[in-house]
């Protein structure tokens, strides 16, 4: 019989919706949080940036909608890797989705600051106090305050991570090296947050790669793998017994 959840779904099946999720989430992220920003933010410059925003308002309305798509994969996420592994450590676990969700709700802060130019650039007459120089400078600061929230998410992402990792190495129904790599990536976030506010000018991509290869290995491993189901269930049905006892 496969072993199944709290639910009665059996726990593969948590395993691949995982890693739909991964994948969605990375791709979805990737174009909002990468690609667009990219392609409509121009540093130190506020009337270009404004002229972008305006110009290519469907990139700009595409973006957002793709970090909403990529908010709701995120939580959901959470909830299944909590399920995966709370066998494990249910504490850990815990702690993982707690600073999970503190990195959802930081990110979604700086969101709305990228959203901002949205309506600073219209012609709305409560605007009209204002030049348009202004609006355009408004514009570039709120686009520029937004990364603030998304670099402190990546601290509670990364030590998120770490937990998660953790629980990975320990399990046994996973590869020890999927732990480690998890282990490693969130490892790469925090550094990088301490990066950034203590040593700006150095380039932190090459961390943040760590976590993205960690995010890929997990995602195509569960959708093609799986988790062991008899040594999940097996996990699952001691914690049962000791928490019994």
């Amino acid at each position: 019989m496969a072993a199944t959840s709290t639910g009665g779904t059996p726990i593969q099946t948590y395993a691949r919706i995982g890693g739909v999720l991964l994948v969605i989430s990375l791709i979805a992220g990737g174009f909002g949080e990468g690609f667009a920003p990219g392609q409509l933010i121009v540093s130190g410059d506020a009337t270009a940036t404004a002229h972008h925003v305006v110009a290519s308002a469907t990139l700009f309305r595409t973006g957002f909608a793709a970090y909403l798509v990529e908010a709701v994969c995120d939580v959901s996420l959470t909830m299944v890797l909590f399920i995966l592994l709370r066998p494990v450590h249910f504490a850990v676990a815990f702690l993982a989705v707690l600073l999970r969700v503190t990195a959802t709700i930081l990110f979604a802060v700086g969101e709305a600051f990228y959203f901002l130019p949205s309506l600073l650039q219209t012609n709305d007459a409560y605007l009209k106090s204002f030049t348009q120089d202004q609006l355009n400078t408004l514009t570039l600061l709120s686009l520029n305050f937004y990364s603030i929230p998304g670099f402190m998410s990546i601290l509670f992402y990364g030590l998120g991570s770490i937990c998660l990792g953790a629980l990975m190495f320990r399990s046994t129904y996973l590869p020890k090296v999927l732990g480690v790599l998890w282990i490693i990536g969130g490892l790469g976030f925090v550094s990088d947050t301490f990066l950034i506010v203590l040593a700006p000018q150095l380039p932190v991509a090459p961390l943040m790669l760590l976590m993205i290869i960690g995010i890929i290995v997990l995602g195509v491993w569960l959708l093609v793998r799986g988790v062991d189901a008899a040594k999940w269930g097996a996990r699952a049905k001691l914690n049962a017994s000791a928490a019994e006892a």
